[in-house]
């Protein structure tokens, strides 16, 4: 479905060049001397890479149905991530590939959104933060409160982040998973 350039918002998501990208901002720009313009900054969905692109008023661009759903970690064997979509309840597999570093913060159970067009899965996003729990690092010095210095530690996951000193095993932490530092400890 095309629509016209004055038309567009953010989040709306188009097919440039073959590919799904979901727009990030935009701004319509109206030179003294000759026509106007929009310039719109797209964030592709499978590279993650952003793009600038400029458009006349007059040009149209092709929209995408893009459908964001809830889905839920189930599993993983050896490559292959599998999802369950919580609306329709199918399993949609991912390779490990598409998914990144994402990989390392995916635990059992837990609720992610995903972007499906045509019913497949292009993007899966994680949820900002995560709580897990430390399976291996170092014993804890006692006393020691303060962040400047840090340790590794595996979490649940199998992947390895730096916690402070005073983090023990079988302590439950809260992980940015966009940077995937460590922000602080968690009583369950």
């Amino acid at each position: 479905m095309s629509i016209a350039i004055n038309e567009v918002s953010k989040g709306l998501a188009l097919n440039i060049e073959g590919n799904i990208c979901v727009i990030v901002d935009f701004s319509h720009v109206k030179p003294a001397k000759g026509s106007a313009f929009v310039r719109i900054k797209l964030k592709n969905l499978k590279t993650a890479s952003v793009i600038e692109r400029t458009y006349r008023s007059a040009e149209t661009l092709e929209d995408v149905p893009l459908e964001e759903r809830r889905f839920q970690f189930l599993y993983s064997s050896g490559d292959e991530f599998h999802f369950m979509d919580q609306t329709t309840y199918e399993e949609h597999i991912l390779r490990g590939e598409e998914l990144g570093d994402m990989v390392n913060f995916l635990l059992e159970n837990l609720q992610v959104f995903g972007f499906v067009y045509q019913e497949k899965v292009l993007k899966i996003e994680l949820p900002n933060f995560i709580v897990t729990r430390i399976v291996e690092t170092e014993p804890g010095v006692k006393g020691d409160s303060t962040k400047s210095n840090t340790k590794p530690a595996k979490i649940e996951t199998g992947a390895t982040i730096l916690v402070p000193l005073f983090v023990n095993v079988d302590d439950d932490v809260k992980i940015d998973t966009r940077s995937g530092s460590y922000v602080e400890r968690v009583k369950r």
